[in-house]
């Protein structure tokens, strides 16, 4: 768990519960987080980002929830197997939906269509996410 750090930004305009949540997803999905990593104690990572502890726990206890941390009563929280918690229907309507709010803000911040897409390739080759099988293919 040395390796992976969480870095949030207090006045974006995403809750930082939300942050958190994000940054660990994204770490699991690119595998710089690993089913029984130990994550942060809540309290250090409130003192580290200077947060409310009960911050922490609200995007941690979402995590159990979704099924990517598991909590171990009195040790903390750890990264969970991976297992698929939402149906394939789920899945793709979730990604359609990820999709029209970023196709839709980058049409109004005046890119091209090939301009997105760029962008969406140079994302994916940064994840790596093309030669690594990652699940379920859609």
């Amino acid at each position: 768990m040395a390796a992976f750090h969480i870095n949030l930004v207090t006045g974006s305009g995403t809750p930082i519960y939300r942050q958190i949540m994000e940054q660990v997803r994204l770490g699991v999905a690119t595998g710089a987080l690993v089913a029984g990593d130990a994550m942060p104690s809540v309290r250090s990572l409130a003192e580290q980002n200077l947060v409310n502890p009960n911050t922490v726990v609200k995007a941690y206890s979402e995590l159990v929830r979704d099924g990517i941390l598991e909590s171990h009563h009195g040790k903390g929280f750890f990264v969970a197997a991976k297992r698929q918690v939402y149906s394939r229907t789920e899945r793709l309507r979730r990604l359609r939906q990820a999709a029209e709010a970023f196709v839709h803000e980058a049409v109004f911040l005046d890119f091209t269509a090939d301009k997105i897409r760029d962008a969406v390739n140079e994302k994916l080759a940064d994840l790596s996410l093309e030669a690594k099988p990652v699940g379920e293919r859609l």
